[in-house]
């Protein structure tokens, strides 16, 4: 384990000097122990969005007379939205009971109002809604049931909720409710999404499905029916008496939630169900759902179940009609990239994968390209919006460098591009609604975050906001990380980050540690800062043992161009990709090809089993929460890149890793969380299963009370002394 290098003072002759503590190497404790981690200060600001001034920022502070401060943006002068004390009158005088009245009002997960002149909380599960002007808190809501997704109108004089999974919306000064669905079910949901929609078309933990018209006068929502999607049952063993969780998740093949999309008055009426009559219900996928600037129209993304295809969508509320823009079509799939973004003529910017790299487009208002406007072998991350009166989208990319994330603007006419960040790192903004400043997050691979607010025209830094205590990182010995790339046979550059040794002598032979994750366009390599990640790599060079962690080409994030051809055939190109790493680390005289181990969580533990059984170059590999057959998991995510499994049987059977377990080859540890609602359980004990048929030997390690990831600090702390000490004891 780690060693203590001792303090050694030096008198010099004739002189004083300071006594210095040599450099150390860090503990294990020193990452992951509970009680004994390495801190970095205060941590980030929170809850960090502009006012529509453009001036001023809201921040989330943690004590003090108020939660929220609104500060501006230059000088860094702090207004308290509302005094905490005058928030708990407001309760008393809404008729809330004293003893319910809280004493603590920072707690609160505050939702500031459109008009920024009031903030939506929620307390006991009740909706209330406070007005600064009028110093007034109003109940919103008096039942037993719970107020989901509350999101407010644009002019915040409203406020729309899922209950017992119907539509609802409150007044908010009033407190009026009114209903405006009523078929909601277990298995019929009206504005909320299940499982699978939010993991793998809106966002993890984004169960919203409703959207407000910019008037506020009308709500659109999609209805999911799940009465025809299987249930998956997981059970709770870690309790004295056992308890079963049940979702409705679907897997390669099975029935997928059949989605309705409705518009309604938030005055009541019956709802309007947009005619989606050309698509087939149990092979359509609502993806995306906003409105025009004007009220007028509804724009809906359509995607076919393998999501080969993907239509732009155009619904007229006054006559009821829809047409289609656009549609964006491939060989493989078509990645769902964001909403227009809409000018005043009505033309719109568009995301596309078209020529293999993301990039913009500039469309008129019947679909049609009028331009391009940015162009290259390099691809768009985040476009973060248009500032009309310059005429400029900005967004991030990695156009200049491939670990780092910088900020751009590019303009509409011209497609001249110009870069705003100038530090080496990963940046990504919060522009404010005028575009004229920014708040810029960044770090690179040794550096940890800073934040700042940022000239959007030519990114001077005009005040740092936060940034870390770096000194508690200054008594270790670090290895300088080293990005690199290495080429495959048919010369693609793979991107990859070595750390070496502590000491490093370039005659020994090291054993090496490969972590990896795979997945398709996720890539892992970025200069930017990684505490746990890249602490625990450190302690590994210290011990010894060179880091080289890589990307195969379809995680690479060059473009949907590098990722497609793993189309069907998840495992094979990944596995290529890295057996041509393995070859170039037997021609490097430092690496010891015969001590490699492979390590990866989820779609990296997938991809490491995979190594483990359908190749003989690593000695061990460490996986976490596997996919171990590609029908095990859910369809939206698994049928985009493998299609069904009954129009692809073989590439289902040669992507297995339980189809291969008798072929294991190394030391295998495997780690899954008992109570995995994303990768379950199963897929982790029917690969024990299929290693014991074949009487193949392996550890096994499962955590109580954890689903996809190992977050309870003290079963954590377990987790990473395990990895541990099975890579020093075996490499």
């Amino acid at each position: 384990m780690a060693r203590y290098r001792h303090f050694v003072p030096v008198l010099l002759l004739l002189s004083f000097t300071p006594l210095q503590a040599q450099k150390r190497q860090i503990t294990l404790e020193e990452i992951y122990h509970p009680d004994k981690q390495v801190s970095l200060g205060r941590g980030m600001p929170i809850g960090l969005r502009w006012f529509k001034d453009g001036d001023h920022y809201l921040e989330r502070v943690s004590n003090g007379t108020s939660p929220l401060v609104k500060v501006h943006a230059e000088t860094g002068e702090k207004t308290p939205l509302f005094e905490g004390e005058k928030l708990r009158q407001g309760f008393l005088h809404s008729g809330v009971r004293a003893e319910q009245v809280p004493k603590n009002v920072n707690g609160f997960n505050y939702i500031l109002s459109p008009d920024e002149q009031g903030v939506l909380f929620d307390h006991e599960d009740d909706l209330y809604y406070f007005d600064f002007s009028r110093e007034k808190v109003t109940r919103l809501t008096s039942t037993t049931g719970d107020e989901e997704v509350a999101g407010l109108s644009p002019d915040a004089s409203r406020v729309a909720f899922v209950r017992g999974n119907n539509l609802y919306v409150a007044e908010t000064k009033a407190g009026k409710e009114k209903r405006l669905t009523s078929d909601g079910a277990p298995e019929l949901l009206n504005g909320l999404l299940d499982w699978v929609y939010q993991e793998e078309v809106y966002g993890r933990g984004d169960f919203r499905a409703f959207w407000w018209s910019p008037d506020s006068t009308m709500l659109a929502f999609l209805q999911l029916d799940e009465s025809r999607v299987p249930v998956f049952m997981i059970p709770h063993d870690a309790e004295n008496r056992r308890s079963i969780e049940e979702t409705r998740y679907p897997r390669p093949g099975e029935p997928n939630p059949r989605v309705k999309l409705g518009i309604v008055k938030v005055r009541g009426g019956p709802v309007s169900w947009v005619d989606t009559g050309k698509y087939t219900p149990d092979d359509t996928l609502i993806v995306r759902v906003s409105w025009t600037p004007d009220s007028k129209g509804v724009i809906y993304q359509v995607q076919n179940r393998e999501q080969t295809w993907l239509d732009l969508n155009r619904h007229d509320v006054s006559t009821g009609r829809s047409r289609t823009l656009l549609r964006e079509e491939s060989k493989a799939w078509v990645d769902i990239l964001g909403l227009p973004v809409w000018f005043e003529d009505g033309s719109f910017l568009w995301q596309s994968d078209r020529t293999g790299w993301t990039h913009l487009y500039h469309c008129d208002a019947d679909g049609k390209v009028i331009r391009p406007v940015t162009s290259g072998d390099w691809r768009i991350g985040r476009l973060y919006g248009v500032d009309p009166k310059r005429e400029s989208a900005y967004f991030s990319a990695n156009k200049d460098s491939f670990p780092d994330t910088q900020i751009y603007r590019a303009t509409i006419r011209s497609g001249e591009v110009h870069r705003i960040t100038a530090q080496g790192g990963s940046h990504s903004a919060n522009f404010n609604p005028v575009y004229t400043r920014f708040i810029d997050t960044w770090s690179d691979v040794q550096t940890p975050t800073t934040v700042s607010i940022v000239s959007a025209p030519d990114g001077k830094v005009l005040r740092t906001i936060s940034e870390p205590n770096t000194k508690n990182l200054e008594p270790f010995e670090f290895s300088k990380p080293e990005f690199l790339q290495i080429k495959t046979k048919d010369g693609f550059p793979l991107e990859a980050m070595m750390i070496r040794p502590h000491k490093f002598d370039p005659k020994r032979r090291y054993p090496v540690f490969m972590p990896v994750y795979g997945g398709p366009l996720q890539p892992t390599i970025r200069n930017g800062w990684g505490m746990h990640t890249y602490l625990w790599h450190q302690f590994l060079a210290q011990n010894g043992i060179l880091v080289l962690a890589v990307d195969s080409r379809s995680a690479s994030g060059k473009g949907a161009r590098s990722a497609w051809p793993s189309h069907r055939n998840l495992g094979e190109l990944e596995m290529r990709d890295l057996e041509g790493v393995v070859d170039w680390l037997k021609s490097q005289t430092y690496a010891d090809a015969d001590r490699i181990a492979i390590s990866g969580w989820s779609y990296g533990g997938y991809l490491t089993c995979y190594a483990l059984t359908h190749s003989k170059s690593f000695k061990l590999g460490l996986a976490g929460a596997p996919v171990t057959d590609w029908r095990l998991y859910d369809s939206i995510y698994t049928e985009r890149y493998m299609g069904l499994p009954e129009n692809n049987k073989e590439g289902y059977d040669r992507s297995s890793v339980l189809k291969a377990a008798a072929n294991l080859h190394g030391k295998l540890l495997l780690m899954h969380g008992l109570i995995d609602d994303n990768v379950h359980l199963q897929n982790s004990v029917q690969l024990v299963f299929e290693l014991q048929k074949a009487g193949k030997q392996f550890d096994l390690m499962f955590y109580p009370n954890s689903r996809h990831g190992v977050t309870m600090p003290a079963l954590n702390w377990h987790l990473r002394q395990l990895m541990t000490r099975f890579l020093l004891e075996n490499l």
